[in-house]
């Protein structure tokens, strides 16, 4: 696929429908656009300086007034209704502006590298599982909306910047085979199962870039927090020498001029470029998190995100990317309205992106609807390790989020290891105990084991399940 790169450096308003308007949008706000349902929309544009400029949303019988500067920009507050539409807005400094085809429903921000980034149809050579199928019965009628902000007609955008944005290149675009095949496969089918069970429209913004790191995704005030982070690249005479690592280029460019267009909460695909530094990304995720929250201004939405999935990295028995979902569950444990997605049975030993995009993008969807939006009936959460207790040279492994227990019962189970005071690590042999539903591991090296490892290796097979078939999230007990 091509690339083309904008480096932004003007906050120019886009036209949206006519090209003889005077009035002026950013092009998020344009035609397609779902709005948030239920909530005040802040819409800001240009117009001719001083003029008297109109908004009417056919959703109410008014209008509302502004007066634009004298340098044309203006504001006004939209209080958005229940669920619905299609409708229009029609905007006016004396010359007539109509955004069309405009959904009210409920909006998600999704972002991160290449696992959000990775489309529908797939990325060339690395397929997605049943594309065809999910492209082919893409309808209009569908109420189902992308603002895509990282690919334009098959090709590539990559933007940045070293100050934050006003205004960001993208379009909102419809549910048709030709639009969806370039739309983010996570987000698209996050917003399709919400669609089909809430029954309202649901619309994504899409905004990532293979391969990069937190560092690029955090505004300079989180950033200014970790001197470890270079930023000499914003100062007036810097230089950005790489758009996947340097801190605050693509939150200016790509998370900056959206946050002013509320959302109901974020999905957040990110980590395998921080495998270097977990430590670090434990401190810089929870503060970007909540600078995020502040600065979007709608409460602190909720934030799901995806553990990294299994992969060889250096080697599959290696434990760098085991390391940096312990940090990803420690994140999910301490953060406030934050939860993870499991990805352990998933993965590839050398596909970093995961084929099976649609079992992360319904547990993403399912973990909404229960924690977002009040279903109940049915868990969203994985196992997660608790405590243990060690009887007769056994360890007995509880867990939390497992109401109905784990499986599968009366079967031996891998990827467990055990130790004693010697720190040395021995295969183990595990399985769900009868009465208690623990997990109880043990093995003939440890007579006097100490502490009890599962799946943490850079590509370890799920074998624990809850009874929805969430895998249980890896861990340790110990921190040597």
């Amino acid at each position: 696929m091509n690339i083309k790169v904008i480096n932004i450096f003007a906050g120019a308003m886009c036209v949206v429908s006519s090209a003889f308007a005077e009035v002026r949008l950013p092009a998020v706000f344009s035609d397609n656009m779902v709005l948030q349902q239920n909530t005040v929309v802040r819409m800001r544009g240009t117009a001719k300086p001083n003029a008297k400029v109109s908004v009417a949303p056919s959703w109410n019988s008014g209008n509302i007034a502004a007066t634009a500067d004298a340098e044309g920009r203006w504001t006004v507050d939209l209080s958005t209704p229940a669920a619905g539409g299609p409708y229009t807005i029609t905007l006016s400094d004396g010359d007539k502006l109509v955004l069309d085809n405009v959904l009210v429903g409920e909006v998600w921000f999704c972002s991160g590298q290449s696992n959000m980034e990775m489309p529908v149809r797939g990325f060339d050579r690395q397929p997605m599982d049943n594309a065809s199928d999910f492209i082919s019965k893409a309808k209009p009628t569908k109420q189902i909306r992308a603002f895509v902000t990282d690919s334009e007609d098959g090709h590539w955008i990559r933007q940045f910047s070293k100050k934050p944005m006003d205004d960001i290149k993208g379009e909102w675009v419809v549910n048709t085979p030709g639009k969806v095949a370039d739309v983010s496969a996570i987000a698209y089918l996050f917003a399709d199962y919400l669609n089909e069970v809430l029954d309202v429209p649901v619309g994504v913004l899409v905004s990532t870039l293979g391969g990069s790191r937190i560092e690029a995704w955090l505004s300079e005030d989180v950033a200014s927090l970790y001197p470890e982070i270079s930023k000499s690249h914003l100062l007036p005479d810097g230089e950005i020498k790489n758009i996947h690592n340097d801190a605050c280029v693509l939150y200016n460019a790509k998370v900056a001029p959206l946050q002013n267009f509320p959302i109901r909460g974020m999905l957040w695909y990110q980590g395998e470029s921080n495998r270097d530094n977990p430590d670090l990304y434990g401190r810089m995720m929870p503060a970007m998190i909540d600078d995020y929250r502040k600065s979007w201004g709608c409460g602190e939405f909720p934030v799901y995100f995806v553990e990294i999935a299994p992969f060889n990295y250096e080697g599959p028995d290696g434990i760098s990317a085991a390391r940096f979902r312990e940090v990803q569950s420690d994140i999910a444990k301490s953060t406030p309205k934050c939860e993870i997605v499991s990805t352990l049975d998933v993965g590839h030993p050398v596909f970093i992106h995961p084929t099976d995009k649609s079992t992360v993008a319904s547990r993403l969807a399912r973990l909404a609807l229960v924690d977002t939006y009040g279903q109940s009936g049915y868990g969203v959460k994985s196992p997660l390790y608790s405590s243990l207790d060690i009887q007769g040279g056994k360890v007995y492994v509880n867990v939390e989020n497992a109401p109905h227990g784990l499986s599968p019962m009366w079967t031996e189970l891998d990827g467990f290891e055990i130790a004693g005071d010697d720190k040395v690590f021995y295969p183990a042999k595990a399985e769900i105990e009868t009465s208690s539903c623990r997990l109880m591991v043990w093995s003939d090296s440890v007579p006097d084991p100490v502490a009890v490892r599962y799946a943490y290796r850079n590509y370890p097979k799920a074998t624990v399940f809850d009874t929805y078939g969430l895998p249980l999230l890896p861990f340790r007990s110990d921190k040597w």
